[in-house]
């Protein structure tokens, strides 16, 4: 019986110490969903706010906050919304490899891409572009240089990203090899943007965070170590 009474008051101190960061975490997430930053070319979608901040919440809380936090948020618009069309159902998944690579200091978080590569490679249509995919090797090339730097993570964090979003609407609507092709600037410029807004969104959320770090103690909140060891400070 008092084994049970422990675990039972371990669960429910668990909880509540993942309560304020999910609710943190879902709050910024329906809002920022809402502001639109860039238009999607060939879709009636646009990347919004919550590119720029979802990747960090994996990083700030860790994987399983984090995630879950990212899909309950995407749930909760398509609830708002009522948006259940094809494309929002395919912008779910790329941000949560997004989040996944950010937030996972592993030598395998470049697989993604690469994986990418292979299937864009396949298609018939993709393969008329295949110079495309090449912006896939970058999470593999930032993953070599270092994870301790915030920006270099950003990036390959936002290209997995534009990996998986670039083979999943390759597969569902194929477009052209010329619409693939005449992207390539553009993507250069979009995710350089969405790298330095991810990491001015890491930047900024980890010092609210740092704010209330001191309250934890009080509140039963214990932020993630990966907030410091990617910036290389200590906990």
């Amino acid at each position: 019986m008092e084994n049970l009474l422990k675990k039972g008051f371990a669960a429910r101190r668990g909880l509540q110490k993942n309560l304020l960061p999910f609710g943190l975490s879902l709050l910024v997430g329906v809002v920022s969903l809402q502001i639109p930053f860039t238009h999607i070319l060939g879709t009636g979608s646009n990347f919004t706010l919550f590119d720029f901040i979802a990747p960090t919440f994996a990083a700030l809380w860790g994987m399983t906050i984090g995630l879950t936090s990212v899909l309950a948020v995407n749930l909760i618009n398509f609830v708002l919304h009522g948006s259940f069309s094809i494309v929002p159902i395919i912008r779910l998944f790329p941000v949560l490899f997004a989040a996944w690579y950010f937030g996972r200091r592993s030598k395998a978080s470049p697989i993604i891409g690469l994986v990418c590569m292979v299937l864009f490679i396949a298609h018939p249509i993709g393969r008329q572009a295949w110079y495309y995919s090449l912006y896939w090797l970058i999470p593999l090339f930032t993953t070599l240089l270092g994870r301790k730097n915030v920006f270099l993570s950003a990036l390959g964090a936002t290209f997995t990203q534009h990996a998986v979003g670039g083979v999943a609407f390759l597969y569902a609507f194929g477009f052209t090899a010329g619409y693939w092709k005449s992207l390539i600037p553009v993507v250069a410029a979009e995710r350089l943007l969405l790298g330095v807004g991810i990491t001015v969104s890491y930047v900024a959320i980890q010092a609210v965070a740092r704010g209330f770090a001191a309250q934890s103690a009080k509140a039963g909140i214990k932020l993630s170590k990966k907030v410091f060891a990617l910036v290389g400070e200590k906990s």
